[in-house]
């Protein structure tokens, strides 16, 4: 006799719980696994207040098979995407199911109802809960634990994802380099550094932490504009902006950051951010009583380092201030004794960019992928 499928939505305390714990029970035997920070998480899913989804809607469901939670996912309206690209495009997120076919499929066709329901034609995935958070499954690079705010799956979900008719739309690349490697970067990345340093009279500077605040919002406005041309963004709202400015405060480095100006006026900015996965694992992911107190003390041995952005506003794009902002990060990097960097995450169709990186002798080390579907048949 077979176990009883069922999907519901979660409604209840102890869904959201369930929701939230199938993470450690999935996991539980995969070495690389990082648990989240569960505060977060629970802003992210919409169980608690985040400016997300002051212009989105969102809806967690579970699904269980023979009374155990086997799976759960999080339908997304994001309003602001739909309005920038004309689109009624739902997006799913925090997708978790045990090997279970049935189970996933369940799991999929309900959250593509309730996007159906509200007027989607489509639906676009996995986003956490957008292109400005968490983003993308796992599809290579499962042996190495993810970087800080980059998504860890287990092999299966790709084949569950593409069994309920999801097909590839955009894989995104993580590359990490020796910064060893600096020391025989390409003469013609010097020349370019050298060059944009000249024509443009850039300066560059770190982070200020007496005026941390106003420096982060200049950060996310200038990578708000400059990624207006990317493919799928949308902008982080004011909001979202402080919120992010504030959880932020008191993980960032300075002196792995940069702002570039020209007469004063910022036109770039690069951040890098320490892998604080292993503090966050000794944790278990929670940052109460002592979880805080530790990331703080023990950032300092840290020897990993995300490059998650260097942008430049449009008009200026293309001449090589990129390079020049990144590189203010050197001295920094050195005197930290950061070890190991990473870019990530890179679009696939971002072909500048790539190339950039891949020139200065980066290697790809996970690909994460976004996955399309048409609401037609639900």
């Amino acid at each position: 006799m077979s176990e009883q499928i069922q999907c519901v939505a979660v409604e209840t305390r102890g869904d959201r719980k369930a929701f939230l714990q199938l993470e450690t029970q999935l996991y539980r035997n995969d070495p690389n696994w990082v648990p989240p920070i569960w505060q977060v998480r629970k802003e992210l899913v919409g169980f608690k207040a985040h400016p997300f989804y002051d212009d989105a809607e969102c809806q967690a469901f579970i699904v269980r098979v023979g009374g155990r939670v086997a799976g759960r996912v999080l339908a997304i309206v994001n309003h602001g995407h739909n309005r920038q690209y004309k689109e009624k495009r739902g997006f799913f997120g925090f997708y978790e199911c045990e090997n279970h076919a049935e189970a996933s499929r369940c799991l999929l066709r309900e959250a593509g109802k309730w996007l159906k329901e509200r007027g989607m034609t489509d639906i676009r995935g996995p986003v956490h809960p957008s292109l400005n958070y968490e983003v993308g499954l796992l599809v290579d690079g499962f042996d190495t634990p993810p970087t800080y705010m980059i998504p860890h799956h287990l092999p299966y979900y790709g084949s569950l994802i593409e069994d309920f008719g999801f097909e590839k739309t955009q894989d995104l690349y993580s590359y990490r380099a020796s910064v060893d490697l600096l020391d025989v970067l390409d003469p013609k990345l010097h020349f370019v550094i050298e060059e944009a340093t000249k024509r443009f009279g850039v300066e560059c500077r770190p982070i200020s932490r007496s005026n941390f605040k106003e420096d982060v919002r200049v950060f996310l406005e200038i990578y708000n504009q400059s990624l207006q041309q990317t493919w799928g963004y949308v902008p982080m709202s004011v909001a979202e902006i402080d919120h992010q400015a504030k959880g932020l405060r008191f993980l960032i480095a300075p002196k792995l950051t940069s702002i570039a100006e020209i007469d004063g006026k910022p036109v770039g900015a690069g951040f890098g951010l320490l892998d604080y996965n292993p503090i966050i694992k000794k944790n278990g992911g929670k940052l109460l009583p002592f979880g805080w107190f530790r990331l703080m003390t023990g950032k300092k041995k840290l020897d990993c380092v995300r490059i998650i952005s260097t942008n430049v506003l449009p008009e200026y794009q293309k001449w090589g201030l990129g390079l020049v902002t990144l590189s203010r990060m050197q001295p920094g990097v050195r005197e930290h004794g950061i070890r190991v960097g990473e870019f990530s995450w890179v679009l696939e169709s971002n072909s500048l960019s790539r190339g950039t990186i891949e020139r200065g002798g980066a290697t790809r080390s996970k690909v994460h992928r976004l996955y399309d579907r048409s609401l037609d048949d639900l």
